[in-house]
């Protein structure tokens, strides 16, 4: 357009200097007419009267058809970067997160949260097993649930593994639903690779954001006091050290305004609230179950996730059992927390347990070559107070720490080395611990020995 106009205005500019001299010839016609004989400055062009006469009219028309179309052209110029002004104006006040406005929205609506006072933890976990079997006829040992609620104690992720139609899912599902807060299933894909698969993405081309259900939970956690689940179905599916990577690492900051998740790469003065430089913060009240199967389909899970996770094996079904009618009940992540606190302020873990812990590893590490380091044995003190909390013992609770998360580690090791050494390995286990009191462990050692 901008080059329209320049041409216009040189075949402007000529077509005035051209018709000036076509008004001259005129006015020199004229001049003549009135005094014959006088001549003119234009007798010099040695153009008869007629013609020059004519010339002197064409330049005239042909001098005001270029202004007229300049005219228009700088009409249409106005009128087209007043267009695109609009257009930009427009853009500018296009809101790309519409699930995160409505949720800042429903926020300023909203009454505040009334919860629902628990007794302690070891009610909390009755209670949760008992509405699972009347609400929905899923039926769980208390061994799992007791395992499942000591966990959230020690990780936000929490993996449940074992074989298809064991009720993995269901139980992190149920939960959810037992707490007052439906969970958010995020079924993995194969084809995830980094947290732009669970979050969503910007679209360039529709210029707003594409936004999941894990995305909008996590905006609404903010929100909130209430305990979100976020499961993450089938998560071995892909490599979750890929897609989960980001989430990983924010996870073991400690609790602060510090871990924020990407989600932008700017930021425009109409996103939503709590995106800060195109960044939300991963609050405290969000806790994630993996799902995880053992078949031809699925992929390895990683040292680095195990052992940042807790792992509950889930490979058979619970027997069912008569349970009485229970109702929801509506916690707060403060309260769960405070319960937490409050059974590790009350329960120690004793200096020989921590002893028996430490000749283990020591043992581990002269047979096999391997270690459980300073974070497993935090965890370890950490979730044996909260798990005798909810009811179940210390002996149990050292069992189900050392099969998940320090005999795991025999699986990064050749088979037939540990099947020689297994045998050491079972009376060293029953020397610290006593005979046949981490059942668990043993059952799982043995499959070395009779593999």
């Amino acid at each position: 357009m901008k080059k329209n106009i320049t041409l216009a205005a040189v075949l402007t500019a000529a077509a005035l200097v051209v018709a000036a001299v076509g008004t001259l010839l005129c006015a020199g016609l004229l001049g003549r007419i009135d005094n014959p004989g006088t001549g003119g400055w234009d007798n010099s062009l040695m153009l008869p009267t007629n013609v020059a006469s004519a010339v002197a009219l064409i330049l005239a028309v042909t001098d005001a058809a270029a202004a007229a179309l300049l005219g228009v052209l700088i009409t249409s110029e106005i009128k087209t970067s007043k267009a695109l002004k609009a257009e930009k104006t427009v853009n500018k006040r296009k809101m790309r997160f519409a699930k995160l406005h409505e949720a800042d929205l429903n926020a300023k609506k909203a009454a505040a949260a009334v919860y629902d006072d628990i007794d302690g933890l070891k009610t909390l976990c009755e209670d949760f097993r008992n509405f699972a079997a009347f609400d929905s006829g899923l039926y769980y040992d208390l061994k799992t649930v007791r395992s499942y609620i000591a966990a959230m104690s020690i990780t936000r992720l929490t993996v449940l593994q074992g074989i298809s139609g064991t009720g993995k899912t269901s139980l992190a599902y149920t939960f959810g639903k037992f707490i007052g807060r439906n969970s958010v299933v995020a079924p993995v894909q194969p084809s995830w690779k980094d947290r732009s698969d669970m979050i969503g993405y910007y679209n360039e081309f529709t210029d707003t954001y594409t936004e999941t259900d894990l995305l909008l939970s996590l905006y609404e956690a903010n929100y909130s006091d209430d305990v979100f689940t976020v499961i993450l179905d089938e998560m071995n599916i892909s490599r979750v050290e890929y897609y989960f990577a980001e989430f990983l690492s924010l996870l073991e900051l400690p609790a602060s305004d510090s871990r924020r998740i990407r989600v932008t790469s700017d930021s425009r003065e109409n996103d939503p609230e709590l995106l800060k430089s195109g960044t939300l913060k991963l609050p405290e009240n969000v806790w994630f179950a993996g799902t995880a199967n053992n078949d031809d389909s699925t992929l390895a899970i990683s040292d680095k996730v195990y052992d940042r996770a807790f792992v509950i094996e889930m490979d058979r079904r619970s027997l069912p059992f008569n349970a009485p009618e229970t109702k929801k009940k509506r916690i707060s992540a403060e309260r769960l927390e405070s319960l937490f606190t409050a059974a590790r302020a009350e329960t120690k873990v004793s200096d020989e347990t921590k002893n028996k812990l430490a000749a283990l590893d020591e043992y581990l590490i002269s047979g096999f070559q391997i270690t459980f380091g300073n974070r497993i044995m935090r965890q370890t003190e950490n979730f044996i107070p909260v798990y005798i909390a909810c009811g179940g013992t210390e002996t149990e609770a050292l069992d189900i720490m050392i099969r998940g998360k320090i005999m795991r580690k025999l699986e990064a090791l050749n088979p037939v080395y540990v099947r020689a050494h297994a045998e050491g390995l079972v009376e060293e286990i029953n020397r610290l611990f006593g005979r046949g009191a981490l059942v668990s462990t043993l059952e799982y050692i043995n499959k070395y020995r009779n593999g």
